[in-house]
């Protein structure tokens, strides 16, 4: 089976923890997470008890996602399409895009990283997500597939993601997309990478990015929380997810960045700046390990002037929506983000 530790090795979570003021009394869990928790804690107990991570992957698949009751139609809503870009290194990296028939020109591009621990996933682990941005005329939705861990550890998949935004800069046209209108996004492991190109293309120059979406965002390697500038109880109060427990994060991040040091290209927290960054979305979970860093995040991020709209939800588990997609707070989740995106993107169209 994957290799997990006895018990996490980057927080101490043996001592005598109490729930912190700020943001600790987000973990209640809600009745209909208590009642699905032992499915879900089942399911994914048989994907950790296979023998790597490969035969994970291989399990996981990437079947189309189901969307949620009163969600979107994706077969007759949108339309997708594959494509290739070679990286600098020259390897062949698959974009799927997601778009609606009736697509605008020159409409915005959602530049979508999955999520899945930097080591598992493709596009359809946020497939709903994609979908529901490409139901809008104003948007085209491309997601990277970026390569994973362990066999390609950091920084190869950030580099992938940051040469597959420069690759959809230079196509544009024939994205049908306004090169100067992008919004990053991304979820769990994909929102680290949508963080970190924000920060690099600030850097480096690259204009263009207008917005950025962070779900269930993991913005720190748990050796460098900053703990004593921002609240942080989530990864002991919320040790032993189902979803996403503290051993198992951990197992993700040894296989991404085996020798970690601070740096912002996996940590975005650690950034020496977050001044001049595009307006951020930011939704976490409740009964989340790393729902504390994606409030850290958001203050860092208003402190240095960055307009952000920031939603936590009480009671549910990380990823919820995928995970609990007849959850009451899922088309809030799927609300907020709609109107995050409709206030940002537009096309020629418009």
């Amino acid at each position: 089976m994957v290799y997990l530790k006895d018990k996490p090795q980057y927080v101490d979570i043996d001592v005598d923890f109490k729930p912190l003021p700020k943001y600790g009394h987000l973990s209640e869990k809600t009745p209909e997470f208590l009642a699905a928790e032992p499915a879900v804690n089942a399911a994914h107990d048989q994907l950790w008890a296979l023998p790597d991570f490969p035969a994970f992957r291989q399990a996981a698949g990437d079947p189309d996602a189901v969307m949620p009751p009163g969600g979107p139609d994706r077969y007759r809503e949108i339309t997708t399409e594959l494509l290739q870009f070679p990286t600098r290194d020259g390897h062949l990296i698959e974009l799927k895009v997601y778009k609606s028939p009736n697509v605008a020109p020159d409409a915005t591009l959602v530049y979508r990283m999955h999520g899945g621990g930097h080591v598992v996933g493709r596009h359809e682990v946020d497939g709903a997500e994609n979908v529901y941005a490409a139901t809008n005329p104003n948007i085209v939705v491309v997601s990277v597939d970026y390569r994973l861990a362990p066999e390609f550890p950091f920084p190869i998949p950030v580099y992938d993601c940051y040469d597959g935004l420069l690759w959809c800069k230079k196509n544009a046209k024939t994205l049908g997309i306004n090169p100067e209108k992008i919004i990053l996004a991304g979820s769990s492991a994909g929102a680290n990478r949508a963080a970190v190109l924000a920060i690099m293309a600030r850097d480096d120059g690259i204009t263009g990015v207008i917005g950025q979406v962070l779900h269930f965002p993991a913005v720190c390697h748990p050796k460098f929380l900053p703990r004593g500038k921002y609240e942080f109880g989530s990864y002991i109060q919320n040790a032993e997810n189902c979803v996403l427990s503290a051993v198992r994060l951990e197992a993700f991040l040894d296989a991404y960045n085996p020798n970690p040091e601070p740096d912002h290209r996996h940590s975005p927290l650690l950034a020496t700046s977050h001044a001049n960054l595009p307006p951020a979305l930011i939704q976490c979970a409740g009964v989340d390990i790393l729902r504390d860093e994606a409030f850290a995040y958001a203050e860092a991020l208003e402190a240095a002037g960055v307009e952000v709209e920031m939603y936590g939800y009480q009671g549910v588990p990380h990823c919820f929506p995928a995970v609990l997609p007849t959850h009451p707070s899922t088309p809030v989740f799927y609300k907020r983000y709609n109107a995050f995106l409709k206030k940002h993107a537009t096309s020629s169209g418009r």
